[in-house]
C-alpha cells in the first residue's frame, strides 16, 4: 500500500501561488504608486479609449457606405490608424492617448545582476514597432509571463507602469 503522506500536503500548505513572489517583483517594481506595473483593468481601458480614438479618426476619412457614426470605418483603417498612432505615441513619447489619460506609461526594461529593470524614457522605435505589432495581432498580448506581462511586452522589452 503507498503512503497517502504526500496527497494532501499541497492544499494544507494555502492557495496556489502563497509562497511565490508577488507579480512585477521580478521586474524590480514598486507594489503601488508611481513607477507600480498597471493593472489589468486600467490597461483595458486604456486600449479601449485608443481603439475608439482609432474608430473616430478613421471615420473620418475611410467611410462604410451607409456607416454610422464611429461603426461607420473601414475596418482596416481602424486597425491602420491604431497601429500607426500607437506606435508613433509610445516610440516617442512612452504613452498613448489612452495611457496618458489613465496615468500610464510604457517603459524599457533592461537586464542588470540578473534582475529586470524599468529605464527612463519612451521606449524607443524598434521597441514600439514590435510592441505594437505584436499587440495588433492580438493573440501575444494575451499570453502572459509569470510577471504578468503580455508577450507583447517581453519580446519588445517593455512594462505598462503607472506614472
Amino acid at each position: 500500500m503507498a503512503p497517502r503522506r504526500g496527497d494532501f500536503g499541497s492544499w494544507l500548505e494555502g492557495t496556489p501561488g502563497a509562497g511565490e513572489p508577488r507579480r512585477g517583483s521580478a521586474l524590480g517594481l514598486p507594489e503601488a504608486g508611481p513607477g507600480a506595473k498597471a493593472r489589468l483593468g486600467r490597461r483595458l481601458l486604456a486600449l479601449l479609449i485608443d481603439w475608439l480614438l482609432s474608430m473616430a479618426v478613421a471615420s473620418l476619412f475611410w467611410r462604410v457606405p451607409g456607416g454610422v457614426g464611429l461603426f461607420g470605418a473601414q475596418p482596416w483603417a481602424t486597425l491602420a490608424v491604431f497601429a500607426a498612432s500607437t506606435a508613433v505615441f509610445v516610440s516617442l513619447f512612452g504613452y498613448t492617448v489612452g495611457h496618458r489619460l489613465l496615468g500610464l506609461r510604457v517603459a524599457r526594461v533592461v537586464r542588470r545582476d540578473e534582475r529586470l529593470e524599468p529605464v527612463p524614457g519612451p521606449p524607443g522605435l524598434l521597441a514600439g514597432a514590435v510592441r505594437t505589432g505584436l499587440l495588433c495581432l492580438v493573440v501575444p498580448a494575451v499570453i502572459w509571463d509569470a510577471a504578468g506581462r503580455g508577450m507583447h511586452d517581453v519580446v519588445a522589452s517593455t512594462v505598462l507602469v503607472r506614472r
